[in-house]
């Protein structure tokens, strides 16, 4: 069994639209009604198994106020897939994905995204189309989530799996028949050649 890919995501948006908490959810299966600011940035790691195998997701949550912002665009670097997060209970959240597009676009160029609407459990201000507009937009999915449900958590998760993990070529199960070629080509003497 050959070893598990890493591979870098990042979860980006405003402080306080819950990043942090959509990131415990997931990883340790726990929702904290009242957090501390991140400082700067967090990570953890997480294993997801995809239909084409296991890669090991190493998640960077970013400090969403703009104090943090030139620490952050040093940890943008060697990511394969962001999600954008915004709070649908609060509209200016939604307005500045632009500007966090915009930030990590030009540090990460080829960047992937996928943008998140959270806190679905309350109720919302925005407009839906609103959101599903501007992810059209920069080519990214739109998915929702509640942090304190766990209401989408999971896939949002598996969604920047799956995106970070488009460039990789998983081994395939080996059938007997690709075994036996292999023995083949490695020994022409073999009985089985």
């Amino acid at each position: 069994m050959g070893k598990i890919p890493v591979l870098k995501v990042v979860i980006a948006g405003d402080g306080n639209v819950g990043k942090t908490s959509l990131v415990r959810r997931y990883c340790e299966g726990k929702f904290e009604a009242s957090r501390v600011a991140t400082i700067g940035v967090d990570f953890q790691t997480k294993v997801v198994e995809l239909p084409a195998g296991s890669v090991k997701l190493s998640i960077w949550d970013m400090a969403g106020q703009d104090r943090f912002r030139v620490v952050r665009s040093g940890f943008y670097r060697g990511s394969l897939a962001t999600a954008l997060v915004y709070d649908v209970t609060d509209l200016i959240s939604l307005a500045n994905l632009k500007k966090w597009h915009q930030e990590i676009s030009g540090i990460t160029p080829d960047q992937k995204f996928i943008v998140v609407g959270n806190k679905i459990d309350l109720e919302r201000v925005e407009q839906v189309e609103a959101a599903q507009t501007f992810a059209e937009r920069i080519t990214a999915s739109y998915l929702e989530t509640s942090a304190l449900t766990g209401e989408g958590v999971t896939d949002m998760f598996r969604a920047l799996a799956s995106i970070a993990s488009s460039h990789l070529s998983f081994p395939q199960d080996e059938s007997v028949d690709q075994q036996n070629k292999s023995l083949r080509d490695e020994d022409p003497q073999s009985p089985l050649g």
